[in-house]
């Protein structure tokens, strides 16, 4: 019998099809971080191994596991947590979760940012609940338009698109990006120009990132690019956390190099600051908007993973090709 660990409790269907093929199924129990002991045990004879962008999937994990597991199926777009050398050499498939309801939610999370910024909405909602809204004022809390702003995408993928699509034909924004590969569908539907990542930092209004974690986009935004960015431009973060020097990106904040961020992803994750010695904290810029790697969390793109990541595992353990392998 085929042997499922599942590294955390997440929303079904997951589990109920996996236990409708006869598998057998184990959860862990706790909703926290799995402990790297409990996470070495619980792969034990595995089969299967369906984890979440928290979990460390490397060469001692393999080892724990056992010769026999033929899958990891990781519960998120993005796979920086599994290290997949060490799994090519152990003969175990990797796949990933991408989903229409995934980007959706991404791209919704990363405009509610961007519109939090353009119209202070964080501080509009703190400065009302402290009781010092006294009355109307023509100045009171003026924030941007975003009709005929400039969006710059960074990363022009599925969310990345997605994302664009919302500022053009929802708000009106112009838009340009920068990607290693052109994407001739937004240059043709949405009127976009591919720019090299000076340029776009040059001209966006609000430069909006979506690669995913790798050697090459550790720190793709630190000082120099933030020195290029417009002093009333926005930083939004839905990628990863690490993608942004967050010390650069705090003396940018303090010298108001920059006019705000919007963060889902901290490099330091799940500390919201690296270094809180510094006296430079995200959390004390009123102009900076926080949310808890929320970007995913809606309730129908939960699920969508969940589909996806089983229906990834039932391929494999049956001998066909999985759904989505990474590359």
């Amino acid at each position: 019998m085929n042997y499922v660990f599942i590294t955390r409790k997440i929303l079904d269907p997951a589990e109920k099809m996996l236990r409708a093929k006869g598998y057998q199924v184990k959860v862990y129990p706790g909703d926290q971080i799995i402990p790297r002991d409990e996470l070495l045990k619980g792969v034990k004879g595995a089969s299967a191994i369906l984890s979440l962008l928290t979990d460390r999937i490397d060469e001692g994990v393999l080892q724990a596991a056992g010769p026999q597991l033929k899958i990891v199926a990781n519960y998120a777009v993005g796979f920086d947590n599994i290290d997949l050398e060490a799994a090519k050499r152990h003969g175990v498939v990797v796949t990933n979760t991408p989903h229409e309801k995934v980007t959706e939610a991404v791209a919704e999370l990363t405009f509610a940012l961007v519109i939090g910024l353009a119209r202070r909405i964080a501080e509009s909602d703190k400065f009302a609940k402290a009781e010092k809204y006294h009355g109307w004022s023509p100045t009171l809390l003026i924030g941007a338009g975003l009709p005929g702003k400039t969006i710059g995408i960074i990363g022009a993928g599925r969310i990345g698109a997605s994302a664009a699509a919302m500022g053009v034909k929802g708000f009106g924004m112009k838009l340009v990006y920068s990607d290693m590969k052109s994407n001739p569908e937004i240059e043709k539907e949405l009127g976009a120009k591919k720019v090299s990542m000076q340029k776009l930092l040059q001209i966006s209004d609000f430069v909006s990132l979506h690669v995913p974690l790798l050697p090459s986009t550790r720190h793709l935004i630190s000082t120099k690019e933030l020195a290029l960015m417009k002093k009333t431009a926005f930083l939004i973060n839905t990628a990863r956390g690490p993608v942004v020097d967050e010390k650069a990106l705090l003396k940018a904040l303090a010298a108001k190099k920059i006019a705000g961020a919007g963060l889902d992803v901290f490099e330091c994750e799940p500390a919201i600051d690296c270094d809180v010695r510094d006296q430079l904290e995200l959390k004390k810029f009123p102009n900076v908007i926080l949310t808890p790697h929320t970007a995913s969390a809606t309730i129908e793109s939960r699920q969508a993973m969940s589909e996806t990541a089983a229906k990834n595992i039932i391929a494999v353990l049956s001998g066909k090709k999985p759904l989505n392998p990474t590359k």
